[in-house]
């Protein structure tokens, strides 16, 4: 009896905490590259300055990890941005430094390669300042653009 009570009160108040959850856009953006690594992550850079962005840095993340006793394949974590857009950020909006330079990773799976990127979309939720919305959703389509080039080269 007391079960049938806390669920007539307990379902509808978690129905309706799903209901009010915002709408999110995909956080990961992946795609794969029947290709051996060496040659994706060239063309994973090529793709970046396609667009017209400039590679900054590119780590090697599998070193680390080894070193750490892990088996792993080749793995990398590439850093881009737009110089002068790197720049004003960093003066006008210090508190999106964390999230910049762009990245993506790009790992070794077999005889192909993932390359994968958080959306940058995502930050609209967490940086209401109307001038950063549109960035986002420009960075969003040009990350998007430049997976699907890697993938389709």
């Amino acid at each position: 009896m007391k079960f049938r009570a806390l669920r007539h009160i307990f379902f509808p108040w978690l129905a309706a905490m799903l209901l009010a959850l915002p709408a999110r856009a995909d956080e990961l953006l992946m795609v794969r590259a029947e290709r051996p690594f060496a040659d994706a992550i060239n063309d994973l850079q090529i793709a970046i300055q396609d667009h017209g962005y400039k590679v900054a840095r590119i780590q090697r993340v599998d070193v680390g990890l080894a070193s750490g006793g892990y088996a792993t394949a080749e793995y990398r974590l590439v850093f881009f941005g737009k110089p002068e857009e790197m720049r004003e950020i960093e003066d006008r909006y210090p508190e999106l430094l964390p999230y910049l330079p762009l990245k993506i990773v790009i790992f070794a799976e077999g005889n192909s390669a993932l390359a994968l990127a958080y959306n940058p979309a995502i930050l609209q939720g967490f940086f209401k300042i109307d001038p950063l919305q549109s960035r986002f959703q420009r960075w969003e389509k040009d990350i998007r653009e430049i997976l699907d080039q890697f993938a389709a080269q």
